[in-house]
């Protein structure tokens, strides 16, 4: 494939203030040093280039241009880049591209090689007609002179360095700079402040060998010079670019791999304390083997093979990797809030699998979330479910296992009731409105499938009939009819999850998971009898009116009763603790140990319909494990260690050579960065990295 490359390399941050130089990350300071490889680097991996001038001021291309070349890019492909290459890709390789007989005369004349800096372009050639670039006579203005203005005698001294002229005036020992100078052919111009207070004055004029003359505009006097002397032309003395010594991490910036391609491993726990939260449940003193990314074998005295890491599990504690069932992690946007039903739109297609979220929540012990649409419509948009693969693209991130899912909403967020004055337009604006656009879509769907199905049915009936118009929104709510995908519904008071249940049952389709579901004690034994998941919080509660009710029991009570209930995070933050949530089902309610754990495994595996793969430790499901210090529901237990499909994501050990790694790495950039020439234009910093939002809760922003 052809990549059109734009050359817009960042400009040389201004970090002279430290504090000033925070607001930069090692990403952004790593795209400085190495932004200028990149043509050389898909030149080495033969990937086709042409080069777009987007974003860039008149010289701002060649020179850039110029920085790849002597970073390694051929001169050959540089040039093919901008002829040939894009020529072809326009269809129009027997026409342009080539100085060639019968081609196009498309032509630039330069007075050396295009691709060294101190090479002039003289003029450029199209369709046969010259547009000239540098004027045809270059006079010199170097050297002393002697200035008269109006009467008054000064002397003026004019210096060229590489392309640029400087130059300033002295009256006895006063020394007035110039700026804005420039000499063009035989024309001069400047300008000059006499002091801080005075306005400038513009100076224009024209030289004719060794003498000037002009007119000093705002002082309205003639000037005159003579050359008295000459100067030397000043060569900057430039060292060529050279490629950059910095390797790229995965996913670019702090805590990056330096390695993605990353394989299972054999792994043997010995004698630790095994919370399978399977049929066996909590085990102590006991052997675990992983193998191919599967859980192999489970006893006492297990033998280690040939090829493999083994860790004495003395005085640790393993669980299965924790599973968040509604997180707003790793996503570029959350929220489709310009309609009621939004169906069609995938969070898969944002995921932003750089977030350093997952790495933070990783550290944490969770290794599988549910990336949620927000709550801002009565239907938003379809689920991602993840494992938190760092490192990874966005498309291995997705577990392919997991039943399809969409995101409903209820109650204050899809009704607009404080989203401002502003948004009072919108339909519904009313509970009695949210249960009638559920209803309304529905039809539309159950109508929908109809019509499919008449025209699956009937090929001959349909053969002089246009078939029906596909609708993405619609096949996303056949897809519930038919049981193929499951919602998860943001919920609070229990009228409205009466409501949903109800509703759900008149078009013969099942919820799957009522999330945060703050009052679902008071309705859990309906939760039960319709077949609803509960997907809760620990302990939120008066954070606003609509959970006025909310109780930090209610995960328990609804659990009591056969619901099958997980806690969730809703946070970033929260992600990053959630066996601390887990134990608050303890403390509020009188759970069991082993079942306040499944709350974050076995229980939201259930919900996502993935049990059978993860959320406990079984012969044969995925290798995702966690190594705690102690007991996992203690405030003090520390994650040691993550592993996914046997694969180490984090470890306390390797974090800390990551750190001093990025450390080091930062200290080295901030050092070249400081020994740079300062930039001249001083323009404010485009910041190059796009960041997930800061969601903490789904209501919060939309």
């Amino acid at each position: 494939p052809l990549i059109i490359l734009p050359l817009d390399f960042p400009d040389t941050p201004d970090i002279s203030n430290p504090y000033q130089a925070l607001s930069y990350s090692t990403a952004e300071l790593k795209h400085w040093a190495m932004a200028p490889d990149n043509p050389a680097i898909l030149e080495e991996h033969n990937i086709p280039i042409a080069f777009t001038a987007h974003g860039l001021e008149e010289k701002e291309f060649r020179t850039n241009l110029i920085r790849s070349v002597e970073r390694g890019l051929s001169e050959s492909t540089a040039l093919a880049a901008l002829t040939t290459t894009p020529a072809e890709q326009m269809g129009l390789g027997n026409q342009l591209g080539k100085i060639k007989t019968g081609y196009l005369a498309n032509l630039t004349v330069v007075d050396g090689n295009y691709f060294k800096e101190k090479s002039e372009i003289i003029s450029t050639w199209v369709g046969g007609e010259e547009y000239p670039i540098k004027p045809k006579y270059n006079v010199s203005a170097v050297g002393k002179w002697s200035l008269t203005i109006g009467k008054t005698p000064y002397q003026l001294e004019l210096k060229k360095k590489t392309s640029s002229y400087s130059g300033h005036i002295v009256q006895d020992s006063t020394e007035y700079k110039l700026s804005n100078l420039k000499v063009d052919g035989w024309f001069i111009s400047w300008e000059i402040r006499w002091d801080s207070t005075a306005a400038v004055s513009r100076f224009t004029g024209h030289i004719i060998d060794n003498r000037m003359e002009g007119v000093a505009h705002d002082l309205q006097l003639n000037w005159k010079a003579l050359r008295t002397g000459g100067l030397e032309i000043e060569e900057e003395n430039k060292v060529p670019e050279t490629r950059s010594e910095l390797s790229v991490f995965y996913p670019e910036g702090t805590y990056g791999l330096e390695n993605p391609d990353l394989e299972s491993q054999t792994v043997l726990i010995q004698n630790t304390t095994l919370w399978t939260c399977g049929k066996q449940g909590k085990l102590e003193g006991i052997d675990i083997l992983f193998k191919d990314g599967k859980v192999k074998e489970i006893g006492s005295g297990i033998k280690p093979s040939k090829v493999g890491i083994i860790i004495d599990g003395s005085g640790k504690h393993v669980t299965p990797g924790l599973i968040d069932c509604h997180s707003h992690s790793a996503a570029f946007s959350i929220n489709e809030g310009s309609q009621s039903v939004t169906a069609e739109v995938r969070i898969q297609d944002v995921l932003n699998s750089d977030d350093i979220a997952i790495y933070r929540e990783l550290a944490g012990g969770l290794t599988m979330a549910n990336i949620l649409h927000g709550s801002a419509n009565t239907i938003g948009g379809q689920n991602a479910v993840i494992k938190l693969r760092w490192g990874a693209t966005p498309e291995k991130l997705l577990y392919k296992n997991a039943m399809p899912g969409i995101k409903f909403a209820l109650g204050e967020n899809v009704k607009q009731s404080n989203w401002g004055d502003d948004h009072t337009t919108r339909y519904p604006q009313t509970r009695m409105g949210v249960e009638q656009i559920l209803r309304d879509a529905f039809t539309s769907a159950v109508e929908y499938q109809k019509e499919w199905d008449d025209y699956g049915n009937n090929k001959n009936k349909w053969k002089k009939k246009i078939p029906p118009r596909r609708d993405l929104e619609l096949d996303a709510l056949v897809e519930i009819l038919e049981g193929k995908r499951q919602i998860h519904c943001h919920s609070y008071r229990q009228d409205e999850i009466l409501m949903l249940t109800r509703v759900a049952e008149d078009f013969g389709f099942t919820i799957g998971t009522f999330q945060h579901v703050l009052e679902g004690y008071k309705i859990a034994d309906r939760l039960k009898e319709h077949g609803a998941n509960a997907s809760t919080f620990s302990d939120w509660w008066a954070y606003k009116y609509e959970v006025i009710d909310a109780i930090p029991y209610n995960g328990a009570l609804m659990t009591d009763v056969g619901v099958t209930v997980s806690f969730n995070s809703d946070s970033q933050e929260l992600a990053r603790r959630m066996n601390t949530e887990a134990a608050k089902g303890v403390k509020y309610g009188g759970l069991s140990e082993e079942e306040a754990l499944k709350l974050v495994t076995l229980n939201p595996a259930i919900q996502l319909g993935i049990d059978q793969w993860v959320g406990s430790l079984e012969i044969g499901k995925d290798a995702d494990f966690v190594i705690w210090s102690e007991h996992p529901l203690s405030t003090t237990a520390i994650c040691e260690q993550t592993w996914i499909d046997g694969i180490q994501y984090f470890s306390l050990e390797k974090d800390k050579r990551i750190q001093k790694r990025d450390k080091d790495l930062r200290k080295k950039l901030v050092n070249k960065i400081l020994s740079q020439k300062d930039n001249e234009k001083k323009e404010e910093w485009k910041h190059q990295e796009e960041e997930s939002p800061e969601y903490y809760h789904c209501q919060e922003e939309f």
